[in-house]
């Protein structure tokens, strides 16, 4: 009896330690993992946009209708603050078309130096007619104006394929670029914008061309009506913009886009000069870019900045 009384209290003993010792195993496993998720908090970097904006600075539209458009997405945002003043599905994905060149040239001017020498490695990619053959050689600068004024995709392709480790390494970092400005809708599988795995929303396509504008470069090329460009060797080739708004009092750019599949597109900066401020217009899929754009701009007309307290 003795014995059996002294089995029982060494199997109890038994058992109590084994909890303990799961109870300990759970609590350092639960230790670890906290551990492991506080060094994956601290390796992410959160940027987010200035929503603070001073109280004279909020945008408003008063006493104009609605306007009506034939675009399936549209938004129109102060550069500044990225206040929405008017919007259309604005966080329903597009395909971006040759929009996606804004982010083409955010990444290249990063990297690339206006002298660099840049070769044309691929002709008419994608179908684009161009008069660039292969082998020429162009400074980046003027690559730049050929991909942002005619929307050359030979140029294109060109400043994508000169960078470090080629074409597929400067995807990679249009992707990673896009991460960095927080556009979370948006995703890029060529540089150039025919292809139908990209895409992005109004509203990105919106914040994207409000840090693009902020290069001077940049800024100056989109805002260019025609250009002289040259190769090495002194060929010259004379381009066209192809944004017919640019004639307009205040438009100072961006990019247009077009593909079947992605419609008409237009990203418009448009400069209120008596206030000194800056807003940027966004259509996509539309059915004439240019008039849906003229629409908006009318209903801008009204637009004030309010006092708001917060």
């Amino acid at each position: 009896m003795k014995g059996f009384q002294k089995l029982k209290k060494n199997k109890l003993k038994i058992f109590y330690f084994t909890v303990l010792l799961l109870v300990f195993s759970i609590f350092l496993i639960l230790a670890y993992l906290n551990i492991q998720v506080k060094n994956q908090i601290a390796e992410v970097s959160v940027n987010s946009f200035p929503l603070t904006f001073a109280s004279e600075e909020y945008p408003v539209v008063e006493g104009s209708p609605v306007p009506q458009i034939s675009a399936q997405g549209a938004v129109v945002i102060d550069k500044d603050s990225k206040v929405p003043v008017y919007s259309k599905n604005p966080k329903l994905r597009f395909l971006p078309a040759s929009t996606t060149k804004i982010m083409t040239a955010l990444v290249a001017l990063e990297f690339y130096k206006p002298q660099d020498v840049l070769t044309i490695y691929k002709k008419n990619v994608g179908g684009a007619i161009s008069d660039f053959e292969l082998g020429e050689q162009f400074r980046f600068e003027d690559m730049l104006y050929a991909m942002l004024l005619p929307s050359n995709n030979d140029a294109t392709a060109s400043i994508a394929q000169n960078y470090p480790g080629g074409e597929r390494a400067f995807i990679a970092r249009m992707n990673e670029k896009a991460k960095e400005i927080s556009l979370t809708n948006t995703h890029y599988v060529d540089p150039v914008g025919l292809e139908i795995g990209n895409y992005t929303t109004p509203e990105d396509l919106a914040r994207l061309t409000s840090i693009a504008i902020e290069n001077p470069a940049f800024s100056k090329i989109v805002s260019t009506k025609n250009k002289e460009i040259s190769n090495t060797e002194g060929t010259k080739y004379f381009i066209y913009n192809l944004n017919e708004l640019l004639d307009l009092p205040g438009i100072n750019g961006v990019k247009t886009g077009y593909t079947k599949e992605a419609g008409e597109i237009l990203v418009t900066s448009k400069y209120l000069e008596e206030i000194n401020k800056n807003l940027i217009i966004v259509v996509m899929k539309s059915e004439d870019r240019f008039l849906d754009t003229q629409i908006l701009l009318e209903y801008l007309k009204n637009i004030t900045y309010q006092p708001i307290h917060l």
